[in-house]
């Protein structure tokens, strides 16, 4: 058996909360009296451009919420927008646990938009966790498209069955493990444990 040499993590739903899923779409509709039908439909169709960094966010929030006049600005949606992000500690302290022996590569490989990845970045130290970041807004394709996943293969010079990939999508997980990488879908974190332990993956003891 090839040893596994890398663990590649989704963000939202693992380690912190989604950047901006429906359900902080819904909170923002509701705190700032939006329709929901216009705003998600007109989210939809901003949101590959979005996410694959080719819209920024001032151009994302122009399209879908500041298209007319509003009582409200768009650094007051910016900062809901970002508050939305919060951390699952015991995930990452179990992450930290992980890193110390520093036995593995670890990256994220995320769907985020620019700002908000940055912002997440920086707010939760992500890179005292992770080496690298295969973010959908860095490599211009999003999961569960094939492309990302071999983008972050060549990247990290790594072969699939070198990896580990671990999603709380099991759709994000498919092409994974098509192309041959080990996959785990993420429910909570004794199981997450249990799956990696049985990879041969064991935190260090604090």
């Amino acid at each position: 058996m090839t040893e596994i040499s890398a663990l590649l993590w989704d963000n939202g739903g693992v380690i912190l909360t989604n950047g901006w899923d429906r359900t902080s779409r819904r909170a923002a509709v509701e705190k700032f009296h939006l329709d929901w039908a216009d705003f998600e439909d007109r989210h939809e169709l901003m949101l590959n451009a979005f996410e694959t960094g080719r819209a920024t966010l001032d151009q994302y929030l122009r399209r879908t919420v500041f298209y007319r006049e509003r009582s409200f600005t768009p650094e007051d949606f910016k900062r809901f927008m970002f508050e939305q992000s919060q951390p699952f500690a015991q995930p990452l302290e179990f992450l930290g646990q992980l890193v110390q022996p520093q036995r593995y590569l670890m990256a994220a490989l995320n769907n985020e938009s620019l700002e908000i990845n940055e912002y997440r970045i920086q707010k939760f130290n992500l890179r005292q966790y992770f080496q690298s970041f295969f973010s959908s807004c860095y490599l211009g394709v999003r999961k569960p498209e094939e492309q990302i996943y071999k983008l972050a293969l060549k990247i990290s010079q790594r072969e699939p069955n070198e990896c580990v990939f671990i999603d709380d999508r099991g759709l994000n997980l498919e092409c994974a493990r098509e192309l041959g990488m080990h996959t785990i879908q993420f429910q909570n974190l004794e199981q997450l444990r249990k799956d990696l332990s049985q990879l041969g993956i064991n935190a260090a003891a604090k």
